[in-house]
């Protein structure tokens, strides 16, 4: 018997987001944790490990910082190319991936936990700077 990979099976299940939006969702995760020192950290009493628990708030804060880095004034065409819309898109990816054990989830975390945290066209459209550009327009 050939087990299928989880990622191909949750493609195969859910068909409204692409793989690139899973892999963006689990490097934005670690984007999060490591350049953004986002979360809590668990010890694992055990193995001595440790593992370092981001909130909702702070994951789609992480994936915003992460898209406008990767993408810059493109993130948003990109996500919505992927089938990211909202944060709650974020959400229903996470769980995805909890679902198929690929990543873990608290007792604290919900999945209405990702609603409507921010508005696409706000964070990735008007509210991006060109560098060098002043945060006030002139109307000549």
């Amino acid at each position: 018997m050939v087990h299928e990979n989880p990622i191909i099976r949750l493609l195969k299940q859910d068909k409204r987001y692409s793989l690139a939006a899973y892999r963006f969702v689990q490097e934005g995760l670690s984007y999060a944790q490591s350049e953004l020192d986002y979360g809590t950290v668990h010890w694992q009493e055990e193995s001595e490990q440790h593992e370092r628990h981001v909130s909702a708030q702070e994951l789609c804060e992480g994936l915003k910082q992460f898209g406008i880095s990767q993408y810059g004034y493109m993130a948003k065409v990109v996500l919505n190319a992927w089938g990211v819309y909202t944060t709650d898109d974020f959400g229903a990816i996470v769980y995805n991936l909890i679902e198929t054990k690929l990543m873990k989830q608290s007792d604290s975390d919900h999945p209405e936990d990702f609603n409507d945290l921010y508005d696409f066209e706000v964070t990735f459209c008007k509210q991006f700077r060109f560098a060098g550009e002043s945060s006030v327009r002139s109307s000549s």
